[in-house]
């Protein structure tokens, strides 16, 4: 018994408490006098059998009533197990780590959740996204605004614009664990073509293959899965006879980026070669920069600058490529400017700017401010005064930029598509011609696609990549809300 106390157990199994009888010897109690004369008076108005009876159902009670009793101990003990009760004012993380961009893997009493399908087999768990992060109310960047314009109106053209980036230590450690979320898309692969097929309507070159208008159409019915033209048609990687050959050594190094990669490309001497400031120690030790150039603008850097042993000019290393599929260098330049996710397989991040732009902060910052913050995977220079496709058609046939006739056949096209001028009603959209000279993106399926299929539209119709971007754009938005 529990608690200590004495009992002996009585004829009806029953226990009933006494008290240890003392060394003198005491009257009855007087309840005990009272049952005793109940007792004789049931006994004086009814018969011994049924006396008999009347006792025999109290001890069937008693004993049924007893048996309940244990089995009510049995069963509190068998399931005296300790629950522990969360405290909400607690948060769940009690790893004493902290959350890493969002991800965290709970557990409960160390038992682990293994959802199963309906034949019993585990299912995986799904997959782990970057899912962003907001920064402290009290911080800076959040109260930070832009001062006003200079007073001289008539100045025109891009001018120094502040922005709040945060410490580069701050970047690093805010960069994602896992990658973003791809919607729709996962599985990306990209078509090669030994014997190319020519037969097309219009457009495309050996480089980047002659896909029909049904193909074109079918690359923006985006699926889970899907296979795509993306230059390199005729290798199963950039590499020789693919055109924009380029070096078995270069070509190692560059599998080897697995972070950032910051690229530019001159071809034909036609920029300067600028080299980036204010990069921390940490940036050049783990930031891939690579400049690309063909023979001749190699030929003007081994002059001017000398080219180390390295393939290193200042913090470029320098890639030269070999078998040019276009004539124009400009178009030349689209290659690495879009396709930088096939010539770095394993990067994450990149930044592209043009060979006529320096980069005057640090890469890190940059993704911070323009991705991580925003939970985003691709940015781009919007252009400082033109947000129109038609006016910006005009403005490269008045600069003479491409020739008229192909510049109007290819707006056409997108007319008879659907293009219309840019307006309010367009917002949250703000421009439909980006400056393109500046591209941000994380390497996950869908930003790959979108510039798969933006240089797909370079090959076809003009090289003037404003003219085609929010074609692709609003195709590849109407199937996912990719933004």
């Amino acid at each position: 018994m529990s608690g200590g106390s004495l009992g002996i157990r009585s004829g009806s199994y029953g226990v009933l408490p006494i008290q240890v009888p003392s060394a003198t010897k005491t009257k009855p109690f007087k309840t005990f006098k009272e049952k005793e004369t109940f007792l004789h008076w049931i006994c004086k108005f009814a018969g011994r059998k049924k006396v008999g009876l009347l006792l025999l159902c109290a001890i069937s009670a008693a004993i049924f009533v007893w048996v309940l009793y244990l089995g009510k101990d049995e069963v509190q003990e068998s399931y005296n197990v300790p629950i522990h009760k969360v405290n909400d004012s607690l948060p769940l993380n009690n790893s004493r780590s902290p959350l890493i961009n969002g991800v965290q893997n709970i557990r409960i009493h160390n038992l682990t959740y293994s959802p199963v399908d309906a034949e019993g087999s585990e299912v995986p768990p799904p997959p782990s996204y970057f899912l962003g992060y907001t920064l402290p109310a009290e911080h800076p960047c959040n109260t930070f605004t832009l001062p006003p314009p200079p007073a001289d109106k008539k100045r025109t053209g891009p001018r120094p614009c502040p922005v709040c980036y945060l410490p580069v230590d701050e970047a690093v450690a805010l960069m994602p664990k896992v990658p973003s979320f791809s919607p729709v898309l996962k599985n990306l692969t990209y078509i090669y073509e030994e014997n190319l097929n020519k037969e097309t309507e219009f457009g495309g070159s050996n480089f980047g293959g002659y896909p029909t208008l049904k193909q074109r159409d079918d690359s923006y019915d985006i699926r889970e899965s899907m296979s795509v033209h993306c230059g390199f048609v005729k290798g199963t990687k950039p590499d020789h006879e693919t055109g924009f050959d380029i070096d078995n050594s270069d070509l190692l190094q560059m599998e080897q980026c697995h972070g950032v990669v910051v690229a530019s490309a001159i071809f034909g001497a036609f920029d300067n070669m600028l080299q980036p400031k204010n990069i921390s120690k940490y940036s050049e030790q783990t930031v891939c920069l690579y400049m690309f150039v063909d023979e001749e603008t190699k030929s003007d850097l081994e002059t001017e600058h000398g080219l180390s042993d390295g393939k290193k000019i200042g913090l470029w290393r320098i890639v030269v490529a070999h078998n040019l599929p276009y004539a124009n260098g400009r178009r030349n330049g689209k290659i690495p400017k879009f396709l930088l996710h096939r010539l770095f397989p394993n990067a994450r991040f990149s930044l592209w700017i043009d060979g006529k732009l320096q980069l005057l902060v640090d890469p890190y910052q940059i993704l911070e401010r323009l991705l991580w913050r925003k939970n985003a995977t691709f940015a781009i220079s919007r252009h400082y005064i033109r947000f129109d496709v038609f006016e910006e058609a005009e403005a490269n046939k008045a600069a003479r930029k491409y020739d008229n006739a192909s510049i109007d056949f290819q707006v056409d096209f997108y007319k008879k598509e659907g293009l219309t001028p840019y307006s309010e009603a367009k917002l949250p959209i703000t421009s439909d011609a980006p400056e393109v000279c500046a591209i941000i993106r994380e390497h996950v399926p869908i930003s790959n696609l979108f510039t798969c299929l933006w240089f797909k539209e370079i090959d076809r119709f003009t090289s003037r990549d404003q003219l085609s971007f929010s074609t692709v754009r609003d195709r590849v938005a109407a199937k996912t809300n990719w933004r």
